[in-house]
């Protein structure tokens, strides 16, 4: 048993989305979030910027004697390299293996689609996994830039139906190569895009099988924990967020990412000095 908490890190927001799904899976688990308000987005940035960030952000978490990190980024999953992770002095998970295994796993005709930032997608990270796993596969992949924003909005699934109306119109735009490719599978590439993943699925089709990061990469900590022994046993897990930016417009936004579990202290820090 090991009481010490989970870390778990973004760009932003999206994360809280693997929150949402490690709140689920292990009740009993402290976590500690960081937020990269002040620096977000990490799509749009160059690779060594990425990494940088990314180191901070570890550091920041590795300085708050956690057991584990989950990096609930497409962005950073797709950049910071294996070799580097493995060094590190506890656990450490990216959002894109898991997805990866889990569209390989489910995949019936090979052709697999994946959306995401405009840097994961260049990273060719998900594609370099699939290959891997999936002889033959099909590979369609589509930077998404305006999904971010869109669902920091409030453009969601169960918004009114005036904001679904918009999304709706960029999903087309952005998904009619996927779609025209006959995808089976579509990873949904950042964890921002489970908040849109009904409407996702509706244009798709009902055949098409979504793997969400944020479920794939919770599963695969709760396993890691367990094997390792690291499992925690609050009486009742909790969590403690950090942003680099004012808490106000996380707090506000916070919800709507993180579903039913509610509750937590925020805490901006300067991320910089890590």
């Amino acid at each position: 048993m090991d009481n010490r908490p989970i870390g778990v890190f973004d760009s932003g927001l999206g994360g809280l989305t693997g929150v949402r799904e490690l709140r689920k899976r292990l009740p009993n688990e402290n976590i500690v979030y960081f937020g990269d308000t002040g620096r977000v987005p990490y799509g749009s940035r160059s690779p060594e910027t990425i990494l940088q960030y990314a180191r901070q952000d570890i550091a920041f978490l590795l300085s708050k004697d956690v057991k584990c990190i989950m990096a609930a980024c497409g962005t950073v999953s797709s950049i910071y390299p294996a070799a580097e992770a493995a060094k590190l002095p506890v656990p450490y998970l990216g959002v894109v293996d898991a997805a990866a295994r889990e569209a390989a796993f489910v995949t019936r005709n090979r052709r697999i689609g994946v959306i995401g930032t405009a840097a994961t997608i260049r990273s060719r990270s998900y594609e370099t996994v699939l290959r891997k796993l999936v002889p033959g596969v099909e590979i369609t992949a589509r930077p998404c830039p305006l999904f971010v924003p869109l669902v920091e909005a409030g453009y969601v699934d169960h918004s009114a139906l005036d904001k679904q109306q918009v999304t709706r119109l960029v999903i087309a735009q952005y998904l009619a190569e996927v779609r025209e490719a006959g995808v089976d599978t579509l990873i949904l590439g950042c964890t921002h895009y489970p908040l849109i993943k009904e409407m996702i699925g509706w244009y798709m089709g009902r055949n098409v099988t979504l793997v969400d990061p944020a479920q794939t990469a919770a599963h695969h900590l709760e396993r890691t924990l367990s094997e390792r022994g690291l499992r925690g046993n609050h009486e009742k897990g909790e969590a403690h967020f950090y942003v680099s930016d004012v808490p106000d417009s996380f707090a506000q936004t916070a919800d709507l990412f993180l579903g039913e579990y509610k509750g937590g202290l925020i805490d901006q820090i300067a991320i910089d000095k890590y």
